[in-house]
């Protein structure tokens, strides 16, 4: 197994997973994305977000998407969207390196932190990121405007 930069020959196994997420969060309908647009979104002249892969035997089975935010309080800080490991592919310690990979990208990217969500319910994910420590905020809600 090892953990790599994407590239865009990774897009459609990427979608994949994505899907894939969708499905297990019973939310497959909500997934208006493309291939083609995380291609151009990932890849293009003004890349929006960064990826690593997770690949076993030459197949991508897993994935750490993100992008850089700022804060007015803490400056530039690493959004980690989705860490997405393909359901056969669990419990390999899979998840561990594309989160340690992604910490280690933050770090080395200046960030004074890393932020991400999970949902209330997944408790599988809760608990894998209590092993790390991470402080959850119950203070704030998020907002979303969709067009």
């Amino acid at each position: 197994m090892q953990i790599r930069k994407g590239t865009p020959d990774d897009v459609p196994q990427l979608f994949e997973l994505v899907t894939e997420l969708a499905i297990y969060e019973k939310a497959p309908e909500q997934v208006t994305n493309t291939p083609e647009q995380m291609l151009k979104d990932g890849f293009g002249e003004h890349p929006l977000f960064g990826v690593l892969v997770a690949e076993v035997e030459g197949k991508v089975v897993g994935m750490s998407l993100y992008y850089y935010r700022y804060s007015t309080w803490k400056g530039k800080r690493l959004y980690l969207e989705d860490i997405i490991v393909t359901e056969n592919h669990r419990g390999q310690g899979l998840g561990k390196l594309l989160f340690e990979k992604t910490v280690e990208e933050a770090r080395q990217s200046d960030c004074t932190g890393m932020m991400w969500q999970v949902l209330d319910w997944n408790r599988p994910a809760i608990n894998f990121y209590k092993a790390f420590e991470a402080r959850f905020d119950t203070e704030w809600w998020n907002c979303h405007l969709d067009f």
